[in-house]
């Protein structure tokens, strides 16, 4: 009970924070472009509406996960980081294709199946990201060189350079 409203509230506060960084985004409003601080917005808000369910509306018993449960989730947390950070200098699909590999593996323990899904999430989203939705911004793949490698993925490192 007491572990659902100290997520609660620490999801609250992270809601809270995420809102006022979202109200920091410029937009203008007469040229149509209010999405891109509308959608921060929402996703604010639902986070803090179901934070406060959890702080005034806890579960009186519950069951938290076994440790090869904590373990999956701290590989999905660092997958997913290093997806964000590689995904400018590699581009869409490369990254894409690995990460859902990783995170498919983690689900279903079959190769076979982890590899087909990855790429065929990639080049799926690739497609209905770049011509269904015409996201121009959405490059396929680049090759990058060493410096600009490191330079994304030393942003996960603490305490250098950035």
């Amino acid at each position: 009970m007491a572990s659902d409203r100290i997520f609660g509230l620490v999801t609250l506060i992270t809601a809270v924070a995420y809102i006022a960084a979202a109200t920091q985004i410029q937009t203008n409003f007469f040229s149509g472009e209010y999405l891109p601080k509308l959608f921060p917005l929402i996703i604010g808000a639902v986070a803090a509406l179901s934070s406060l369910v959890l702080i005034f509306k806890p579960d009186p018993d519950p069951d938290w996960p076994m440790a090869r449960t904590w373990g999956n989730l701290a590989v999905a947390v660092v997958v997913l980081a290093f997806y964000s950070v590689l995904i400018s200098p590699l581009g869409f699909i490369l990254p894409t294709a690995i990460a859902a590999m990783i995170l498919s593996y983690q689900i279903s323990p079959n190769a076979r199946q982890a590899v087909l899904a990855g790429l065929g999430l990639s080049l799926g989203l690739f497609v209905v990201f770049k011509f269904v939705l015409m996201l121009g911004n959405v490059v396929a793949y680049r090759i990058p060189t060493p410096a600009k490698l490191w330079d994304a993925i030393s942003i996960l490192i603490p305490f250098v350079g950035h």
